[in-house]
C-alpha cells in the first residue's frame, strides 16, 4: 500500500504541473491573437474611413469645379484677356492691318499648339522680351495640354481657334461646326476666353471651315509674312525670310506646335531683335485691328 501511495502522489503532482503549463500556454496564446485581431480590425476601419474621405473629397471637388471655372472666367475678363473685335472685322478675312507706313507695328502669331516643350520655350522668349503675341490653338492639342493653354492667356497673350483636328479636306456644315465650335468651347472651358479669331489650317479658305467661321462672325485671320518654318530652315534663313516680308501692320506666321519647332525657337530672339532695330513694336492681332479701326475712324471724322 505504501508503494501505491508513493506512486500516486508523484503522478498527481505531474498531472497538476501539466495542467498548469497548459493554462499558462493558453494564457499566452490568447492575448497575442486578440492583439493581432484588434490591430487588423483597426486597420480595416481606417481603410474604410480613408475610402469614405476620398469619396467625399471627390464629391466636394466635383461640386467645387464649376465655381472654380466661373472664378477663372471672371478673372480672365477683369484682366482684359477677353476682347471684342470691332464689328467691321467680324466675318471678314484679314491678312494685315491697313496702317500708315510710319506706324511700325507688327503681330507675331503662332499656330498648331499648345505643344509640349516648344510652346513653353516660345512663351519664355516672349516674356523675356515683354512681347504679347497671338496663338492659334488646335483643339485636340489643347485638350492634352490645358496648362499650356492657361499659361498663354495668363501671360497676356491672345488665343484663337485653329480647328479641332487640323485637317485639310472638305467639311460640310455639320463637320465644320464640330471642328470650330468644339475648339472654341474648350478654349472657354480651359481659359475663360471666348475667342472670335479663327485661322484655317493650311490657310485653306474654300474647304468649308472659313465659310462656317465667317457665318459665325469670326475674323478669319491669315498672314502677310510667312516664315515657312514648317520646312525647318536654319535659324538665319528663317529670320531673313520674316524680315524680308515684314511691313507695318503685318501679321507674321510661325509655329509653336505640330512637330519639331527647335529652329523656330532658335530664330525667334533674332527676329525680335532685328525687327526692333528697324523700329518695330509688337502687338496682338486684336490690338492691330483696333489700331486700324481708330485710324480709319479718325480719317473719316476728319473728312466730314
Amino acid at each position: 500500500m505504501e508503494n501505491n501511495k508513493s506512486f500516486a502522489c508523484p503522478q498527481g503532482i505531474l498531472f497538476a504541473f501539466l495542467a498548469l503549463c497548459s493554462s499558462l500556454t493558453i494564457g499566452f496564446i490568447i492575448p497575442i491573437n486578440l492583439t493581432g485581431f484588434q490591430a487588423e480590425t483597426k486597420q480595416t476601419i481606417k481603410n474604410i474611413n480613408d475610402i469614405e474621405v476620398k469619396v467625399g473629397t471627390q464629391q466636394r471637388l466635383k461640386k467645387f469645379k464649376p465655381a472654380m471655372l466661373t472664378s477663372w472666367q471672371q478673372e480672365a475678363k477683369v484682366k482684359g484677356f477677353s476682347y471684342t473685335l470691332p464689328t467691321r472685322f467680324q466675318g471678314t478675312i484679314i491678312r494685315k492691318a491697313k496702317l500708315a507706313p510710319n506706324k511700325k507695328v507688327i503681330a507675331l502669331t503662332f499656330d498648331d499648339g499648345p505643344w509640349p516643350g516648344y510652346t513653353a520655350q516660345v512663351l519664355e522668349i516672349l516674356r523675356e522680351n515683354n512681347i504679347k503675341a497671338t496663338f492659334f490653338v488646335v483643339g485636340k492639342y489643347l485638350k492634352n495640354n490645358p496648362e499650356l493653354g492657361k499659361r498663354i492667356v495668363v501671360e497676356g497673350h491672345v488665343i484663337g481657334n485653329h480647328s479641332w483636328h487640323h485637317w485639310y479636306h472638305y467639311f460640310n456644315q455639320k463637320a465644320a461646326a464640330f471642328e470650330i465650335d468644339n475648339t472654341s468651347d474648350l478654349i472657354y472651358q480651359v481659359t475663360g476666353v471666348k475667342t472670335t479669331l479663327f485661322r484655317p489650317p493650311g490657310g485653306m479658305l474654300h474647304n468649308g471651315l472659313a465659310a462656317y467661321a465667317r457665318g459665325k462672325n469670326y475674323a478669319v485671320v491669315m498672314w502677310s509674312a510667312d516664315s515657312a518654318d514648317y520646312s525647318r530652315p536654319s535659324a538665319s534663313v528663317l529670320t531673313n525670310r520674316v524680315l524680308q516680308q515684314s511691313k507695318p501692320g503685318g501679321i507674321v506666321l510661325m509655329h509653336d506646335g505640330g512637330g519639331n519647332r527647335s529652329h523656330t525657337v532658335a530664330a525667334l530672339p533674332l527676329i525680335i531683335s532685328k525687327l526692333r532695330n528697324q523700329g518695330y513694336s509688337f502687338v496682338t492681332v486684336p490690338e492691330l485691328l483696333e489700331m486700324q479701326y481708330k485710324d480709319q475712324k479718325l480719317i473719316a471724322n476728319t473728312n466730314q
